[in-house]
């Protein structure tokens, strides 16, 4: 181990080992005064230009917004939460759980979501008693820092150790390794080779898949509902969440009104010469994503292609062709760019859906707008991913909002689907450790025929 993960490591354990034993209204002043600190608006203004600035991705005012929002969420799940102590009790069958800390947590941030996942992950982590060790991207290697240093600023005011939270000033993938074999847990957000090297550390991991969000809109929806709301999530930030919508399934018989609700929402649609110089901007070599237009602005993207488009458009169109290497507009997009496809019966839709999410995005996130509930269940029920958007803007929905009952959280498992061991939203729960405590009650034997009565009488014994 590195003299420097082994000093962060020292630390952070030596500051974690002085509140195992706080009462809960201590640890939920900690982390009131270190959620102030990040909320509070010069401090999120600052963190949203640095992230802006630094990573030269996305939109300021965007990240300032999603900073905010994350940020008071996140504080709004942890609010009279019980972290300490006995936190559920079953008379009936004699058990009690006693949450406890896991230690300390390795946390490696991701360059699309800097501030924002710090602040999710870190304040739920501190609710737990545990302390963290930030690894984050080397290009938002100061908005993170910045961060981290308002969390530090709001334990040194309550009296907390302020080694609660720590960060990689200069991280490094050695570096990062280095403190995943170190740690009692890591978290992972970010692209699918780190979340692999994650669980490789040796070391117990949540991480993400990879997100490709497709939505479907049959011909119930309210049609300009839904196009607002999917401009809405295709623009944001320019893209950079993974929650972004990347498709949109339409139902034949609205494909038009659609189209032109997307056009006047600043929509351009590609002709085919256009899409063609799109594609060798997005995917230079013909296979792996490039840099140059990942949380750009539309505009930007346009100019790289050398696509005239006027000056109110917001999002680029392009019509889906084939699922897969065939057609790369049906994978993750990192910006500003939907692929339109179209369907006759719902039965195609869903069978869309599922062929672009095992082609990239399996086990993340699909939507439908509809008002029909038989749609909605249909495709939840078929669809193989870990949530589904009902009417909803994709990357406000999926990572919690005001207006659903998603956990708020940046760290979204994908199930066994995504090669994850969770399908939520990671949060408070999954940094708790839990002691069961089983006290005797009387026996509960169990009663053959019931069990076996009705195999009995089909079958015989």
């Amino acid at each position: 181990m590195s003299d420097e993960i082994k000093n962060l490591v020292d630390r952070a354990r030596a500051a974690q080992e002085k509140i195992e034993f706080w009462s809960q209204e201590r640890v939920d002043e900690m982390v009131a005064a270190v959620g102030w600190e990040v909320y509070q608006l010069e401090h999120a203004k600052a963190c949203a230009r640095l992230a802006a600035d630094e990573t030269e991705m996305g939109v300021y005012e965007d990240k300032l917004g999603k900073h905010q929002k994350k940020t008071l969420g996140t504080l709004r799940d942890l609010c009279g939460l019980k972290t300490v102590g006995i936190i559920e009790e079953n008379k009936e069958k004699g058990l009690i759980k006693i949450a406890k800390p896991i230690g300390v947590i390795g946390a490696l941030t991701p360059v699309t979501n800097a501030t924002s996942t710090i602040a999710c992950n870190g304040l739920p982590i501190l609710k737990c008693r545990n302390a963290v060790i930030f690894a984050p991207h080397p290009k938002a290697k100061a908005s993170c820092d910045l961060t981290a240093s308002y969390m530090r600023e709001g334990l040194r005011k309550v009296g907390a150790p302020e080694d609660l939270v720590l960060n990689i000033k200069e991280p490094t993938i050695d570096l990062s390794q280095e403190l995943m074999r170190s740690v009692d847990l890591v978290v992972a957000t970010g692209g699918g080779p780190l979340v692999k090297v994650a669980y490789s550390s040796g070391k117990p991991a949540y991480g993400v898949g990879a997100g490709n969000s497709t939505v479907v809109v049959d011909e119930t929806a309210n049609l300009l509902d839904a196009a607002v709301k999917i401009r809405n999530g295709k623009i944001f930030d320019n893209a950079t969440s993974c929650s972004s919508e990347n498709s949109v399934v339409l139902q034949e018989s609205i494909y038009d009104m659609m189209m032109k609700y997307f056009k006047e929402l600043g929509g351009h649609l590609c002709s085919p010469e256009e899409k063609a110089r799109l594609r060798e901007v997005m995917w230079p070599d013909g296979v792996h994503m490039g840099r140059n237009h990942v949380g750009q602005h539309a505009q930007k993207i346009a100019a790289l292609a050398k696509i005239a488009v006027k000056p109110d458009v917001s999002f680029l169109m392009v019509l889906g062709e084939a699922v897969g290497a065939a057609d790369m507009f049906s994978g993750e997009k990192l910006s500003p760019v939907l692929t339109v496809w179209q369907y006759k019966e719902f039965e195609e839709a869903i069978c869309l859906v599922r062929d672009i999410t095992r082609y990239s995005g399996y086990g993340h996130s699909c939507g439908i707008h509809t008002t029909n509930d038989a749609h909605m269940v249909e495709l939840a029920t078929r669809a193989r991913v870990s949530r589904v958007m009902v009417r909803q803007t994709q990357p406000f929905g999926n990572s919690g909002n005001y207006d659903n009952g998603m956990p708020f959280g940046l760290t979204l498992g994908c199930g066994t689907w995504g090669g994850n061991i969770v399908n939520e939203n990671v949060h408070w729960k999954h940094f708790l450790n839990t002691t069961w405590v089983s006290m005797p009650i009387p026996p509960v034997v169990p009663d053959e025929d019931k069990i076996f009565g009705a195999h009995w009488a089909k079958y015989g014994k």
